[in-house]
């Protein structure tokens, strides 16, 4: 799981990387960047609610009122269960509103800052780094470090004996 999890961060580096290297030239194209990846943190539920919870707080600082509006509607309890299907809500909007309106300001960016061939680049150079970078692996290199470590530690026992 851990080695999943590694994997994903290094192809997320390789994508963002791609993506720097891709718009050094065009500004607007880093906001349209970061607007998408924005937009699709926000399909993350950790991030969604997280993201939700500090921008209330930052609001009810200047605007009690407002952020009071901002709370998600009240979810239906039955029988003292909450319902199995809960939806998330990001600043009291449903959260598929907030990945609309982020994605479409993106596209719009893309569109004006005349990127969308670039994107295309940049998102084929992220898929063939990631596909590379996949062929490259070594299969179980997880059981091989364990295997090492035992083979290691065999060794070693043998040399302190002595």
């Amino acid at each position: 799981m851990q080695s999943l999890l590694v994997f994903f961060f290094l192809n997320l580096l390789i994508l963002f990387s791609s993506f720097g290297l891709g718009f050094l030239r065009r500004p607007v194209a880093i906001l349209a960047a970061m607007l998408t990846a924005l937009s699709i943190a926000f399909l993350n539920d950790s991030f969604a609610g997280t993201f939700s919870e500090k921008v209330t707080r930052t609001v009810r600082q200047f605007s009690p009122h407002l952020a009071a509006k901002m709370r998600p509607p009240l979810t239906p309890v039955i029988r003292g269960r909450p319902s199995a299907k809960r939806t998330i809500h990001i600043c009291g909007r449903p959260r598929w509103f907030f990945v609309f309106i982020f994605s479409s300001v993106s596209f719009i960016l893309w569109y004006v800052s005349c990127g969308l061939l670039t994107v295309l680049w940049a998102l084929a150079i992220a898929l063939l780094a990631t596909i590379l970078h996949a062929s490259f692996r070594t299969p179980n290199l997880k059981a091989r470090l364990n295997t090492f470590r035992e083979e290691f530690r065999a060794v070693w026992r043998n040399y302190s004996e002595l």
